[in-house]
């Protein structure tokens, strides 16, 4: 975990020069490195594992927002009905 946020926040001029090292930065670290532009915020540069995970998290919760949707429309089932419904589709018995 980095402590000195100040490592993380690189001016482009600096990651053009040093592209190699500030990819091997975010890959050893596991730190997101904002990239400034005319001293302003303007883009964020991270490992390829940390945006997968990011990515999967976003879509579980849009999953959640989805079904949060539909008990509101009360689009729901009783979940007696559904294992009934699954069982039988599948022959699990029980």
């Amino acid at each position: 975990m980095i402590t000195n946020v100040q490592e993380c926040i690189k001016p482009i001029s600096y990651i053009k020069t040093n592209a190699a090292d500030m990819m091997n930065f975010v890959n050893d670290k596991k730190e997101p490195l904002i990239i400034t532009q005319n001293g302003e915020s303007r883009a964020v540069l991270i490992d390829v594992e940390s945006y997968q995970e990011m990515k999967d998290a976003f879509n579980l919760l849009k999953i959640i927002q989805f079904s949060e949707m539909d008990v509101q429309a009360g689009r729901t089932k009783p979940a007696k009905e559904v294992f009934s419904n699954l069982r039988r589709k599948y022959n699990l018995g029980r």
